[in-house]
């Protein structure tokens, strides 16, 4: 888990400053700024269409923004400069809510596809790498079989296996339980709960607040596409400071 170093913070592994985004004329970030160091867990709550996910979208370029900065290990990420975005793509793994893994591929050749692609690796090297990582998400037997072959929760660990496949520096996680049945919800967030513990860097989102609150450093409360709120967890649930996050975690509640 993260530890600040409260006498020479380093440089954050994730600068974001001013950074904004319209769909058309709505606004969705209105100015984030968000400094994010290696291996903190970030958990960012808020209402449906707070930005919560076009965050994550900017971070790893999946959506361009209008205004600011974003940095990841010092790398500014440039829209129109392919090399930089290969460059980023490299750094910064994403986990959707829906999978998105490839039907007519296997398991194994899902997680496979990345590395041969991105990184180079030989199908053997590939192959090697992806048994380890099916074995760390606890599904070393499913290297064969296809998608449609398993759970909705097995499928979402295949996804993590499948982000991790290149190495990422940070893991975004996009409301990864949202489609799961509630009692697939478990094995999931106990695999990117171990990844919190190995110290990977984490960004959640996510509306599990029994998770957020036990696996994070910081929460983020999203409101009306701005950082509302923010702060370790056992203040932020505790002593909400603002109305809007009081009346948000008292609907969750009710």
């Amino acid at each position: 888990m993260f530890v600040p170093n409260v006498q020479s913070a380093p440089a954050p592994i994730v600068h974001i400053s001013g950074l904004k985004k319209s769909f058309g004329h709505l606004p969705v970030l209105k100015g984030i700024d968000l400094d994010i160091q290696a291996g903190e867990v970030i958990a960012i709550i808020g209402k449906s269409g707070s930005g919560k996910s076009t965050l994550l979208r900017c971070i790893n370029g999946l959506e361009s923004f209008d205004e600011g900065t974003l940095s990841v290990e010092g790398l500014t990420l440039l829209h129109d400069n392919p090399k930089a975005m290969r460059a980023l793509r490299q750094r910064v793994g994403m986990i959707f809510q829906s999978f998105n893994l490839f039907p007519h591929l296997s398991v194994g050749q899902n997680i496979m596809l990345a590395p041969k692609l991105v990184k180079g690796q030989t199908k053997d090297v590939a192959k090697s790498y992806a048994e380890k990582l099916l074995k760390r998400v606890g599904l070393e037997e499913k290297f064969n079989s296809y998608p449609d072959q398993l759970s909705g929760g097995q499928q979402q660990r295949v996804a993590i296996a499948r982000a991790l496949a290149v190495n990422p520096s940070v893991l975004l996680c996009d409301e990864i339980t949202s489609a799961l049945d509630p009692e697939l919800v478990g094995e999931v967030l106990r695999v990117v709960e171990d990844l919190a513990q190995e110290g990977m860097t984490l960004l959640i989102v996510t509306h599990e607040m029994g998770f957020a609150k036990r696996v994070s450093d910081r929460v983020v409360f999203m409101h009306q596409g701005l950082v509302h709120e923010m702060g370790e967890p056992n203040l932020l649930f505790g002593s909400p400071k603002t109305p809007e996050l009081q009346q948000f975690l008292s609907s969750i509640q009710a």
